[in-house]
């Protein structure tokens, strides 16, 4: 297993490589340059030129992406170009924020999900099964910010139960309760947007196991079926979990980018938003190297993990 988990690290190198000149290819061919968000049109063109000297602007493309390799191989993510802040530094104090607002969010739907899906893949075609995929239909059809929108004018505008921005009351004490008071609208969305997916996964995984020799065995014996599906089909039936549960990871960490931009919750999403709209290139760069680096490692966990549990596949790496 080390062995495999060192050959994937290397296999990892070359792709972070190829998805570095990707991301600053596309950052180069946009329709404008940085600099546009650094000057004003009044500015005198010496002016202009000493920021882009200052900016690392005026040297060639290809000597631009060098350095920036350079610095990101030492873990330096370089400087903001519009507050001159530590890219680092800045990611280092909103990945926290991320973290508890997309964490309990996404544990939550993952346990609903699987109860639903496990309740859904055992009642195939029954009434029960028809109503839980026709909400995961629904859920994926409904684009989250429009569930924001009705759950902020619903429970915020009109009956003024929650608050809706940021994550805690300004000019009050930052205390747990307010912080909590706070996730309900944003955490509520999140859930809701991990549902659909996750359940029709565990439904699928719980259909196949449902055919399986094991469980007409059990059947054959009188063994009653919730004893069937709680003891034998629920641990078989959630073992592709493990590759939602990896590929989870640039989730946990990018956060989502809509949610927290619609509640102006401090995060990572907000931060690249922001970042997107200004121009940026530091900030957004570094945070889709980021995401593609959590992309990878969420790869190989659901690999080692799988190893883990699963002899079979273990025997063969």
């Amino acid at each position: 297993m080390l062995r495999y988990t060192l050959r994937r690290i290397l296999q990892a190198i070359p792709m972070l490589f190829i998805i570095a000149v990707l991301c600053f290819g596309l950052i180069q061919l946009a329709p404008y340059d940085a600099i546009d968000t650094l000057t004003r049109p009044d500015m005198a063109p010496e002016v202009i030129e000493a920021i882009k000297v200052r900016s690392g602007l005026d040297q060639p493309a290809h000597i631009q992406f060098i350095n920036w390799l350079k610095r990101m191989a030492v873990g330096d993510l370089g400087y903001s170009l519009i507050n001159h802040q530590s890219v680092a530094t800045d990611l280092v104090a909103r990945l926290p924020n991320t973290l508890i607002l997309v964490l309990p969010s996404y544990l939550l739907a993952l346990l609903i999900s699987v109860v639903l899906g496990l309740l859904a893949g055992a009642n195939r075609g029954r009434p029960v099964d028809k109503v839980i995929d026709a909400f995961c239909a629904f859920g994926m059809a409904t684009p989250t910010f429009w569930i924001g929108m009705i759950l902020i004018y619903v429970f915020a505008y009109r009956l003024n139960l929650v608050p809706v921005l940021g994550m805690y009351t300004l000019g009050a004490e930052r205390t747990t309760a307010d912080l909590i008071w706070h996730m309900i609208l944003p955490c509520s969305v999140l859930t809701f947007g991990f549902l659909p997916d996750t359940i029709r996964f565990v439904r699928s995984s719980t259909i196949s196991q449902m055919k399986e020799d094991y469980v007409m065995v059990q059947r054959a014996f009188g063994a009653p079926k919730a004893q069937i599906l709680v003891r034998h089909v629920m641990k078989n039936a959630l073992l592709p979990i493990i590759t939602l549960v990896g590929m989870s990871l640039p989730i946990l960490i990018t956060g989502a980018f809509i949610t927290e931009s619609i509640f102006s919750w401090p995060g990572v999403g907000t931060y690249f938003l922001q970042a997107i709209k200004s121009f940026d290139y530091p900030v957004i760069m570094s945070v889709m190297l980021f995401s593609a680096v959590a992309v990878i490692l969420g790869n190989l966990l659901s690999d080692i993990l799988y190893g883990l549990v699963d002899p079979r596949i273990k025997a063969m790496k």
